[in-house]
């Protein structure tokens, strides 16, 4: 089978449960809105991340290979692929997403239907659901288990500068989903917080969603010709 079969068919398995580990961020660039469309003035860059090396050599191959791409109904050039340097962690980040992260739960209505809530991150079950699904792909990717007091996987989010213009209401194939851009804290274990990096925080990470990068107030930043989180 092909990698890309293998990752869609396949994955990381925690219990029920089956992670393909990488995202990407949304297109970045210099835009406007015109009608029901986005224009792109100059270069547009697109980020992908993964704790697996042959999932981006794949893509860097892929894409050096072919040279050209389509985006939608847009041919585009290839004209350049980069590696940044991998910067070290501390235990405390401050973070700005690249593509907008997801929180839900599905729930049961009194006449039994089902009902997908999304949270926001001012509520607390927003941070508990992003620390419990990075333990999850720690543990699909190998880890062992953590303690019963998971004190070694505790992972905190917390909003730095987000509000209501962060939201995001996207359509997704037949599906409303709500998401969260903006800049965060990120507290916990440093390889929790590698692995949060690699693989995107919150749900739907294969599907664009959770991809974050590192921020400060001074220095360049991928999203930094986006001008918005």
């Amino acid at each position: 089978a092909s990698l890309a079969d293998k990752i869609h068919s396949q994955g990381y398995k925690f219990e029920k449960r089956q992670f393909r580990m990488f995202t990407f961020s949304r297109l970045l660039g210099r835009m406007h809105h015109q009608d029901d469309s986005f224009i792109f003035d100059g270069p547009v860059s697109l980020w992908i991340a993964s704790p697996q090396t042959e999932i981006l050599e794949s893509f860097c191959s892929h894409m050096a290979r072919k040279g050209r791409v389509n985006v939608g109904n847009t041919p585009c050039r290839v004209t350049a692929l980069e590696v940044p340097f991998t910067e070290k962690l501390e235990n405390q980040v401050t973070i700005r997403t690249l593509s907008p992260i997801t929180v839900y739960s599905t729930l049961l209505t009194p006449e039994g239907k089902k009902k997908t809530y999304y949270y926001a991150p001012t509520e607390p079950e927003f941070s508990k659901q992003i620390e419990a699904n990075l333990a999850k792909k720690a543990e699909a990717l190998g880890a062992k288990k953590p303690a019963p007091n998971y004190q070694d996987t505790k992972i905190t989010i917390t909003p730095v500068h987000v509000s209501a213009r962060n939201q995001h209401i996207i359509m997704f194939k037949t599906t409303v989903i709500k998401a969260w851009s903006g800049i965060y804290k990120l507290t916990g274990p440093t390889g929790l917080l590698r692995l949060a990096f690699d693989t995107g925080l919150g749900a739907k990470n294969p599907q664009g969603f959770g991809m974050i990068e590192k921020w400060q107030r001074a220095g360049k930043s991928k999203a930094d010709t986006q001008g918005k989180t």
